[in-house]
C-alpha cells in the first residue's frame, strides 16, 4: 500500500509560507511520489489542519532559530518514506472465488463404451427371455387376480372416489407384477380417450432409508419438488384434505407395505386415511407378503382404515409353473421335452416361487450352453438342481448340528409369521420352544439359544445387531427361506 503523506504536506506548506529557507531544509521531495500513486486529494489541506497550523504561526520563528525544536516538532510527524513505483513491494493478490452452487455438482456414471451383444443363439435368447426383469406380454394364472384388480381400480378412477384395496400373498406368486399389468392397460386406455386422466405414484418400503421418507417421495412423483419429510407431510394433507376443483384423481402404489409400519404407525395410517376423505380423489393398492397383517401388527383405528377390500395370492403350482415358464419361452424351442416340468415339479415342492424357477431355467441354458448343446435336456437341468443343492450355503445348512437347524427353522417360521424378513431373538425363542416339544427334546434356555445363534452368525447364515447380545436383539437371515427348506426338507430331528 502507499503511504499517506497528508499531514507532512500540511506542515511543510505552513512553514513555506512563514520562511523561504525552512521550507527549503523541510522540503519533501515531490519527485519521489508518483503521480499515480498520490492523487491531488492527498495534497489538500483540511481544515482541521489549517486550524490547527494557524495558531502555531507565532512560533515559527521559535522553530527558525531553535531546529532542535524544529526537529523534534517534525518528530511528531506522519513518517513519510520516498518510494519509487517501481520498487513498491507487490501486493497480494485478490482472488474471486466463485461459489458453485450444489445443483450443479449432478453425480455421474461412466458410460459404457461397448455396446451390450445381442442374443445370437436360441440359448441366449431363451435366457433373455427368462430373466426376471424381462416383462412378458401376458400373465398366465393370473387372470382371476388380474380381474379383480382392475375392476376395482377401473370402478374407482371412473367415478372418481377414493379408495383403497390390500393385496397380500407369499413372495414370487406376482402380485407386483400383476398391479403393474392393470396399471398399464389402465395407461392405456386413458392415452385412447375411454377413461379420464389419472396421476399414478409408486413407493416401495425396500427403496426407503426410513417410513418418513415416503412422503418426501410421494411429494416428488406429484410436485416434482424435493422438500423435507415434515413440510411434505403437511403439503400432502392439504393436498388431500382440502382439494381443489382442478386436481385430478391419483393412483399410488405402496409396495412392501409391512416394512413401513413403525411403532407409532403414523406413516400407514396417514396412507390409508388420505383416500377416505372427502373429494379426495386418491386410490391407494397396498401389496405385502403377511395375509393377516391388518389383524396382526396393525392397530385398531389403522386397520379399520384398510376396508374390506382384499386379495390374496396363492403359491404357483407345477402345472402352473411349467405354464409360466413355457409361455416365456413361446417361440423358442431351446428345452427338450420334460425339462421344464422337472423344474417346476421341484420348485413347487419347495415354494412354489415363479423366480426360483426362471433362475434355474436360466441356469440350465448356461449349462447346455457350456456343454456346448443346442437344447437343454434332462442332464442339464439335473446339473443346474445339483448346483443349487451343492451350493456353499446350503452345504453349510446340512452341516450344522440339530439345535442350529432349529433354530434357522424358527426363524423361517417368524419370517413368515410376520412377513417381515427381519425379526427378534424373542420371537424367534418363542417359536423354537413348541418345535422342541413335539421332537421330545429338552428346551434349552436363552444363553444356550443366544449361544446357537452366535455360531450361525459366525458361519454367515444370520446377522444381526452386533453391540447387543440379548434377547431384543434383530436378527435378519442371510440366506433365503427356500434354501433353508431345501436344505432341511429330508431332516428329522
Amino acid at each position: 500500500m502507499s503511504p499517506r503523506p497528508i499531514r507532512s504536506c500540511t506542515l511543510n506548506s505552513n512553514v513555506k509560507q512563514s520562511n523561504g529557507t525552512a521550507s527549503k531544509k523541510l522540503k519533501v521531495d515531490s519527485e519521489s511520489f508518483s503521480e499515480e500513486e498520490v492523487s491531488e486529494d492527498s495534497y489538500q489541506c483540511s481544515s482541521e489542519d489549517e486550524e490547527e497550523s494557524s495558531g502555531d504561526l507565532s512560533s515559527e520563528s521559535e522553530i527558525y532559530n531553535n531546529p532542535r525544536r524544529a526537529k523534534s516538532n517534525n518528530t511528531l510527524k506522519t513518517p513519510s518514506k520516498a518510494t519509487d513505483a517501481s520498487h513498491d513491494p507487490p501486493e497480494t493478490p485478490s482472488k474471486s472465488f466463485s461459489r458453485l452452487s450444489i445443483k450443479c455438482l449432478t453425480p455421474s456414471m461412466h458410460t459404457r463404451t461397448v455396446n451390450i451383444s445381442k442374443p445370437s443363439t436360441p440359448l441366449q435368447e431363451a435366457r433373455s427371455k427368462l430373466h426376471v426383469s424381462a416383462v412378458p406380454k401376458s400373465l398366465p394364472c393370473r387372470e382371476e387376480q388380474f380381474n379383480e384388480i382392475y375392476k376395482f381400480l377401473h370402478g374407482r378412477l371412473s367415478d372418481g372416489s377414493g379408495g383403497c384395496i390390500y393385496v397380500s400373498g407369499v413372495p414370487g406368486t406376482g402380485k407386483t407384477a400383476t398391479v403393474n399389468e392393470v396399471i398399464r392397460c389402465l395407461r392405456k386406455q386413458v392415452a385412447k380417450g375411454e377413461l379420464k386422466e389419472f396421476q399414478f405414484v409408486d413407493i416401495n418400503g425396500m427403496k426407503l432409508s426410513e417410513p418418513k421418507q415416503s412422503y418426501v417421495q410421494i411429494w416428488k412423483q406429484i410436485e416434482g419438488e424435493s422438500k423435507s419429510w415434515e413440510e411434505s407431510l403437511r403439503l400432502l394433507q392439504k393436498r388431500f384434505s382440502k382439494p381443489t376443483a382442478k386436481q385430478g384423481m391419483t393412483l399410488m402404489l405402496v409396495d412392501e407395505l409391512d416394512l413401513l409400519c413403525n411403532k407409532r404407525q403414523d406413516v400407514v395410517y396417514n396412507l390409508l386415511d388420505w383416500p377416505t376423505k372427502t373429494n379426495a380423489k386418491l386410490v391407494v393398492v397396498t401389496i405385502a407378503n403377511t395375509m393377516d397383517l391388518p389383524e396382526r401388527i396393525l392397530m385398531g383405528k389403522v386397520s379399520s382404515r384398510m376396508g374390506l377390500t382384499r386379495l390374496t395370492f396363492p403359491p404357483y403350482n407345477h402345472k402352473q409353473l411349467e405354464q409360466i415358464v413355457i409361455s416365456r419361452l413361446k417361440g423358442h424351442d431351446a428345452f427338450s421335452g420334460g425339462s421344464v416340468e422337472l423344474v417346476a415339479r421341484k420348485v413347487a415342492a419347495v415354494s412354489g416361487d415363479a423366480r426360483r424357477a426362471l433362475d434355474i431355467c436360466r441356469r440350465a441354458t448356461e449349462v447346455a450352453e457350456r456343454n456346448e448343446r443346442e437344447l437343454v435336456s434332462m442332464m442339464d437341468v439335473k446339473l443346474a438342481l445339483d448346483e443349487m443343492i451343492a451350493s456353499p450355503k446350503i452345504q453349510a445348512i446340512r452341516h450344522c448340528s440339530e439345535a442350529e437347524k432349529m433354530f434357522l427353522q424358527a426363524v423361517c417360521v417368524e419370517v413368515n409369521r410376520t412377513g417381515v424378513e427381519e425379526v427378534i431373538f424373542k420371537n424367534v425363542y418363542y417359536q423354537m420352544k413348541p418345535m422342541c416339544l413335539m421332537e421330545g427334546q429338552e428346551v434349552p434356555n436363552s444363553s444356550e439359544v443366544l449361544a446357537i445363534c452366535g455360531r450361525l452368525v459366525s458361519y454367515r447364515l444370520l446377522t444381526c445387531d452386533n453391540p447387543r447380545r440379548d434377547i431384543l436383539q434383530k436378527i435378519l437371515l442371510n440366506v433365503s427361506t427356500d434354501d433353508v427348506h431345501f436344505a432341511l426338507q429330508n431332516t428329522k430331528f
